[in-house]
């Protein structure tokens, strides 16, 4: 019972004032992984979409381990917007609502050549950073082109042992970002080491073509750029590093900002390589896990 100076008394249940000052916010705990991570542990079967069970299942590992693998599914073009509709609404940008992963000659863009691409996030130099992307594979001819994945969580906490104060440094620096092409130029800036209001670490803003030196002293200049280098090199770290082919029918959707993804080289001449991505904003898949485990919940408590 709580008396308040302007006369109101009131009876609350302790369990509801827990609640409202607790700074849980319902979510999955989050599991850092490393290249050992059984791909079997984060894979759900697309077959089984429609029921809130399998879209349960699907987003808690999202959230807990920033990856999903989605398997059996469609290869028709249209798949991907369907199953991003399941999770939340899909984010139009530039590149449209979804866009198209092959090998095209002279493009400005790594993704667009059968070159290797290293671990990076997407649209750095975005306000907002898109949040997760999902990336769907409707044909894989070739023996290369094989999917990376890095656990960002895992790879800070590395270097919070190795350099803590580098680790400060790429989180409290910002960076600028910049895309440019005939139709638009993108630029914000931000830090590399990306942390919430909290201070707690969530991801990075990470992709080596598209940042830009920060202005610094001397001698914080060389903190920075041994840290951001450190940095690097653990993301190209085989430990850290998850990799395997995405088939024909198999959709990968991650955290955008915690979890980076690149590819290993392919030969476009052994046959076609077509993946589709799209977006989606990070606040959906963390409403519907909630929303999925009270309506679940109530079903269990009316049978």
């Amino acid at each position: 019972r709580l008396s308040f100076s302007d006369g109101y008394a009131g009876e609350y249940e302790l369990s509801r004032l827990a609640d409202e000052l607790g700074t849980e916010d319902g979510l999955p705990r989050e599991i850092p992984w490393r290249a050992d991570l059984p791909l079997d542990a984060i894979a759900v079967d697309g077959r089984a979409l429609g029921t809130d069970e399998a879209r349960l299942k699907s987003v808690a590992t999202l959230l807990s381990h920033g990856v999903v693998i989605i398997r059996n599914l469609s290869t028709h073009p249209e798949c991907i917007l369907e199953v991003a509709s399941r999770f939340g609404y899909v984010r139009e940008t530039n590149f449209g609502r979804l866009f198209e992963v092959y090998s095209r000659p002279g493009s400005n863009d790594l993704a667009y050549r059968p070159v290797p691409l290293g671990a990076h996030t997407d649209n750095p130099y975005r306000e907002p950073v898109p949040g997760v992307q999902l990336l769907h594979c409707l044909v894989n001819e070739t023996t290369g082109g094989w999917s990376t994945l890095v656990d960002s969580l895992s790879v800070a906490q590395a270097l919070q042992e190795e350099d803590a104060e580098g680790l400060a440094l790429l989180a409290s620096t910002p960076v600028r970002f910049r895309f440019i092409d005939a139709n638009e130029e993108l630029i914000e800036r931000r830090p590399i080491v990306q942390r919430d209001v909290g201070g707690r670490m969530t991801g990075v803003h990470y992709s080596p073509r598209l940042d830009y030196l920060p202005l610094l002293d001397a001698a914080t200049t060389r903190r920075y750029q041994r840290a951001r280098r450190r940095l690097s090199e653990l993301f190209a770290d085989p430990r850290f590093e998850l990799r395997f082919p995405l088939e024909a029918g198999e959709l990968m959707m991650f955290n955008n900002s915690r979890v980076l993804h690149g590819r290993t080289a392919y030969d476009p001449n052994e046959g076609r390589r077509h993946l589709q991505g799209c977006y989606i904003d990070l606040d959906g898949p963390k409403s519907l896990y909630r929303t999925l485990g009270r309506r679940l919940e109530a079903a269990r408590g009316g049978e």
